[in-house]
């Protein structure tokens, strides 16, 4: 047994939490996951199928007695958010992801944990294990690529569901029974690549924003945390007015999470070394004091380039590059009239890269209003037209709208009650849930999304709280046997 989860109930829960945490699953490479899941499957006697995309679902038969309640659907997601401390050696094509237990908390060493959904697959698995008590007929569903477009949902076979009442494990927090969530759209920028010899006398050196703490671009839209590629491109400005000349800008590296590391190679005209070191400690200073309650750990560093590329961006492509970041928002535009403290519009500057042909913006915009989230789309497609890039935008995903007659929910309010003496809130997220693609691909299914209490997913501080673990297990085996 894993020494981090050694003597964490439910051990069954624990145990399988660990099982997957050695089986590597970037989006796009869940095989390795989805064959152990059919192949323990069949080991059980138990029905496995997959569809086209990849989605798998395994069938469980209801307990003696329950054989005539209709099925019920667990869902969750395979594969994760694959993020990691610069300075953490990890392939997350190879490499299991390291457990390591803090008090009340389990998170990972120097990378993301993956809980996010691997509290949702653990609690399948577990549950197939025969981890549950009463139930009824179960389908097990989990879909792939859900981190990078949602693309198991979207192109989900209906046949594989046969259910008519489904409970999404993909939420992160304890005691809220989620009901809606944002629909989202991806904007992406690309600037062709135009380049020239670097100036003479100048030297080349990195200018890197770090140390901050990143996180999901949705559920921590309204932290205010510090975004590496916006910080780094104000430094950026300023340097322009030193005479430095941009070589290359990369930072980010998911479209759903708050950048937290960019880097730029520049070019500086020798004679303004000494004001360089002068900028760096002015600007390092200001983000620290404008971030000091949220994100304290930023910080602004230079170090030599040793193999610089000897040439850099053309002048006028360099001007059009930073002012287009500078213009883009990024953050929360509107708070929901409807639900107090929800986030209704947001976008976020997601990843840059220099590729050899072209410098790509990725951007991430999400709303739970149709007409607004089209609005903050045409905002950024604008600024990036405006600034001579090429355009694409994603096809997106629909939002979840709330249906407060739902019967599971029903079921679910009064389960919560019965077990802890208090009601559950009833929420909505601004982030995208499975559960509106999947209601478009299955219609008049009925859902409802709950989990555990996790903080920073997408981030190598990702974490989950191992008491709040336990109350959701209990919260679903309570549900299982009642709806």
């Amino acid at each position: 047994m894993t020494e981090a989860i050694r003597g964490l109930e439910p051990q069954i829960f624990w145990s399988c939490f660990a099982a997957i945490a050695a089986i590597p699953r970037p989006s796009g490479h869940e095989e390795k996951l989805a064959d152990y899941i059919l192949k323990r499957a069949g080991e059980l006697g138990l029905e496995g199928a997959k569809d086209d995309c990849g989605n798998i679902v395994v069938r469980l038969p209801a307990t003696p007695g329950r054989e005539g309640v209709p099925s019920v659907c667990l869902q969750s997601h395979l594969d994760m958010v694959c993020e990691k401390n610069a300075d953490k050696v990890h392939d997350f094509m190879s490499d299991p992801i390291e457990l390591v237990r803090r008090g009340d908390v389990l998170t990972a060493n120097g990378t993301t944990l993956g809980a996010d959904n691997g509290i949702g697959v653990a609690t399948s698995l577990a549950i197939m294990e025969g981890g549950s008590g009463e139930h009824g007929p179960l389908e097990l569903l989990f879909t792939v690529e859900e981190e990078t477009g949602l693309r198991g949902a979207k192109n989900l076979s209906p046949a594989l569901v046969r259910s008519r009442t489904l409970l999404n494990l993909d939420s992160e927090e304890e005691g809220a029974l989620y009901i809606g969530c944002a629909g989202g759209k991806d904007t992406v920028g690309r600037w062709r690549l135009a380049t020239e010899a670097a100036p003479d006398e100048a030297v080349a050196f990195r200018l890197s924003v770090k140390g901050l703490k990143g996180g999901h671009s949705g559920l921590e839209i309204d932290k205010g945390l510090g975004n590496a590629i916006k910080l780094l491109n104000r430094a950026l400005l300023r340097m322009a007015e030193l005479g430095a000349r941009l070589a290359a800008i990369d930072g980010g590296n998911m479209r759903n999470a708050i950048p937290r590391e960019c880097a730029a190679v520049l070019y500086l005209p020798s004679e303004q070394q000494g004001k360089r070191e002068e900028l760096v400690a002015e600007l390092e200073s200001t983000f620290k004091a404008e971030l000091a309650g949220v994100d304290p750990g930023v910080r602004l560093t230079i170090a030599r380039e040793v193999a610089p590329p000897n040439q850099v961006l053309e002048g006028d492509l360099q001007l059009r590059v930073m002012r287009a970041i500078a213009a883009l928002p990024s953050g929360v535009q509107r708070m929901s009239s409807d639900i107090p403290g929800l986030v209704e519009t947001s976008t976020n500057v997601s990843v840059i890269s220099t590729t050899g042909d072209a410098v790509v913006l990725i951007t991430s915009q999400r709303s739970s209003s149709a007409s607004r989230l089209a609005e903050m789309v045409e905002t950024v497609e604008s600024t990036l037209q405006l600034s001579g890039a090429e355009l694409e935008v994603s096809e997106g995903y629909p939002g979840w709208q709330p249906n407060m007659d739902s019967h599971v929910l029903k079921v679910a309010k009064g389960c919560y009650r019965h077990l802890y003496g208090r009601d559950a809130e009833v929420k909505a997220v601004h982030a995208g849930l499975e559960c509106g693609i999947i209601g478009e691909r299955v219609p008049g299914i009925d859902m409802i999304s709950f989990g555990p209490n996790m903080e920073k997913v997408h981030s190598p501080d990702e974490r989950v709280y191992i008491e709040s673990v336990g109350n959701y297990w209990k919260f679903l085996l309570e549900v299982l046997k009642t709806v």
